[in-house]
């Protein structure tokens, strides 16, 4: 085996389509098809358990796609540990981000990451939460920025900001003149969510759990932008994250109006596997983030920074997780 089609049995483990896993690893479908046959060849199990449209592992696959993961990220550390001996800020970072940050925080982030280190280029991935919790597992990016709670195996965070959330009405509506919204009061109107799959959905089903009984009236949008301009226009009422409505993203369409205290609120953070051999490039992220002067973004001051390795280290001493 190599560690090539080590590849291809996690792709074809997480998408479950052997058209998508070949999509992914960049090869034709019968390509991948025969190494995951010459595989189950050579092992003389059978790795994968198969239906029409539909493929997962066996119980014994489960624990070789386990074990393959493990051997693709201890293989891709050899790659780290050298770049670590030169500069470990020097060189592409993959960084995941949630579909409700990427738009408000890559912006000036990237402007100030550009000042703190010029030569580590941002290779981004916007995705749900779920997906980059996969990618991270598959050594597929580096590190992600998401919102907690996010605890899988094997991964460390570390609290970046806090971010409160806003009610947006479009103009003439009742609320319109009010200096602020109980929670308790986002129910029997027309509400606008997120479709279901996206974590800021969940967090603000957590704030208001109202909104979700049966005889509340719900609209869902694929996007922030999409919900902003379904309330501009008129559809109804939104709950969106303070950062989607600063300039340039606010609009004169709507009304934002806050919530009575203690406002709800998300925690976004970074997070990065155990074991990452570029701490410096997750430090020199985290503190560009921290020069932001972003009214909505309420930086947290970290307990500890990320561990650092020193030339010719074997790997960090310590690891942080903020929650």
């Amino acid at each position: 085996m190599t560690l090539v089609e080590l590849r291809y049995i996690v792709a074809l483990a997480i998408e479950g389509n052997f058209s998508r896993a070949a999509e992914r690893c960049s090869v034709s479908q019968p390509t991948l098809s025969v190494a995951i046959a010459r595989i189950e060849q050579e092992l003389g199990v059978a790795l994968f358990e198969r239906a029409k449209g539909f493929v997962s592992p066996s119980p014994v696959g489960a624990e070789i796609v386990r074990q393959a993961r493990i051997a693709i990220a201890e293989a891709e550390k050899i790659r780290d540990i050298a770049r670590t001996g030169r500069d470990q800020l020097a060189g592409p970072l993959r960084l995941g981000v949630i579909h409700t940050v990427g738009p408000y925080l890559l912006p000036p982030l990237i402007v100030e990451l550009k000042r703190i280190a010029p030569t580590m280029p941002l290779v981004i991935e916007e995705n749900m939460t779920a997906a980059l919790q996969e990618m991270l597992a598959a050594n597929e990016i580096d590190a992600a920025i998401i919102a907690l709670p996010f605890d899988p195996p094997g991964v460390a965070t570390r609290a970046l900001y806090d971010e409160s959330f806003l009610v947006i009405v479009p103009h003439g509506h009742a609320w319109q003149g009010r200096e602020a919204i109980d929670p308790g009061e986002m129910r029997g109107d027309e509400v606008l969510l997120l479709k279901a799959g996206n974590c800021f959905r969940d967090q603000v089903l957590g704030a208001c759990p109202q909104v979700s009984k049966a005889e509340t009236d719900i609209h869902l949008g694929y996007s922030i932008g999409t919900l902003r301009w379904m309330v501009a226009s008129g559809l109804g009422v939104s709950i969106l994250p303070a950062s989607a409505l600063q300039r340039p993203h606010a609009s004169e369409l709507v009304t934002v109006i806050p919530f009575s205290p203690p406002e709800p609120s998300r925690r976004i953070a970074l997070a990065w596997r155990v074991g990452f051999t570029r701490p410096k490039a997750l430090e020199a992220l985290a503190d560009a983030v921290r020069a932001l002067d972003q009214p909505a973004f309420r930086h947290v001051e970290p307990a500890q920074r990320p561990p650092r390795i020193e030339a010719g280290g074997s790997g960090p001493a310590s690891l942080h997780r903020q929650a």
